[in-house]
């Protein structure tokens, strides 16, 4: 399968780091084509500009370099992977602007005659989002857990109609536990074995 991972974290050394290796190990041992976009590492610029804003419902919405260098990889993926933290309860606002800037029209969605929007990314059957949080989960409940509900509702809209999308969250980071670090990471291992 071809798998598209996005990596959205500046430290290489941090926890989300570690976890994007395993991830990568782990699909390339299960014998998947994958392709990595490291958002930080490219420079990505998360901000939509004047022009891609008032363009944005053209027939053909169109985007920066970099930006439809990355809608072209993502109509090529079959599975998509998200490796990030929780910044003030939602992801790093590079993650918020890759969607933003790459999940519009034509890519994520296209529009019929009448206004319509139709889900377009029906060839990506597998999405995997792994996500930090310096909190417990009963505060990010409380908070409604937007990255949650970004990966599980509104990403799950834009898919195939039976895409497997699977939330795999770490909570409570503030208080470090080295054998909960490690079991998640088991985890994170056995998912991508799985992919």
């Amino acid at each position: 399968m071809k798998v598209l991972l996005v990596y959205a974290n500046p430290i290489a050394s941090s926890l989300n780091g570690e976890i994007k290796l395993v991830v990568e190990e782990s699909l390339v041992s299960s014998g998947h084509e994958i392709d990595v976009i490291d958002l930080y590492a490219d420079r990505f610029d998360p901000v939509l500009t004047l022009e891609e804003r008032k363009a944005y419902f053209e027939t053909t919405f169109r985007r920066g370099d970099l930006a439809a260098d990355y809608a072209k990889r993502l109509m090529n993926a079959e599975g998509l992977v998200f490796v990030f933290p929780t910044w003030s309860m939602g992801p790093p606002a590079i993650l918020k602007g890759f969607f933003d800037r790459v999940f519009g029209p034509d890519v994520s969605f296209s529009l019929d005659e009448d206004g319509n929007l139709l889900p377009n990314l029906q060839h990506i059957t597998k999405v995997v989002a792994i996500v930090t949080y310096g909190r417990e989960r009963l505060v990010l409940w409380w908070f409604g857990d937007p990255p949650r509900r970004m990966i599980k509702r509104w990403l799950k809209w834009f898919l195939a109609p039976s895409a497997n999308v699977r939330f795999l969250a770490l909570y409570n980071l503030h208080k470090p536990n080295e054998n909960r670090v490690a079991n998640f990471l088991t985890k994170v291992r056995r998912t991508m074995a799985n992919f």
